[in-house]
Parts: structure tokens; sequence; C-alpha cells
């Protein structure tokens, strides 16, 4: 029987966790993105603990910053935490949101921070 969603918002994240199941026992990087904030977690899967968090409202910044430049900062905060926890290699959980705009940006400023997906 197929399964029944009470929003295309659940199908797509539903979607993007299925493609996440078979690569591995790694940490997983979850975003959850609000119209103003961004939030990122490194979660373990095994033990569902959280590893490392960041988010915008943890930031120190005397200045006023973008919401894609707040998200560049998440990210690498989040890659320095997760990186002294000893999480390099994680899967990168976008959820139901595109792989555009802020989402990319946090990405790929854990990437350039050191971790690997």
């Amino acid at each position: 029987m197929m399964k029944r969603y009470k929003t295309i918002h659940d199908r797509r994240k539903a979607a993007a966790r299925k493609k996440l199941l078979g690569v591995g026992n790694r940490p997983r990087l979850t975003v959850f993105r609000s119209s103003q904030h961004i939030y990122a977690q490194v979660i373990d899967i095994s033990g569902g603990k959280i590893l490392a968090s960041a988010s915008d409202l943890s930031l120190k910044s005397s200045q006023k910053l973008s919401k894609t430049a707040k998200s560049i900062a998440v990210g690498a905060a989040l890659a320095q935490k997760a990186k002294k926890s000893g999480a390099v290699k994680v899967m990168f959980d976008r959820g139901a949101y595109k792989y555009h705009g802020r989402i990319k940006a946090l990405a790929e400023a854990a990437r350039k921070g050191g971790l690997e997906f």
C-alpha cells in the first residue's frame, strides 16, 4: 500500500532521507531553515546523539549579516565543532529543502571547514 503524506514537504523530506539510508554508518548533518534563521546539527545515527550543533542565534556578531552570510558562518562553526567531536565524514541531510541558496552556502562552508560528504 502506498504511504500517504500530509504535505508535499513531508514527501520531499522522506525522499531525501530514503537516499541517505544506504550510505552507511556515518553521522548525519541535518539542516533546518526558517524564514529568518538557520540551524544545523551533526547526529550520530546509531545512538541518536547530537555530536555538534550550530545556529545563527549562537553566533556572536556585532554587525548585521545577510541570511546567506549567516549560513556560511554556521557551516564553518559546525565544521569546527564536528571535527573536535571526531566526526569528519558525514552525510548531508537537506531535509525537504532544495540544495540552493542558504542550504548550499552552509554545505560549502562546512566542506571548506573540513567536513567530507
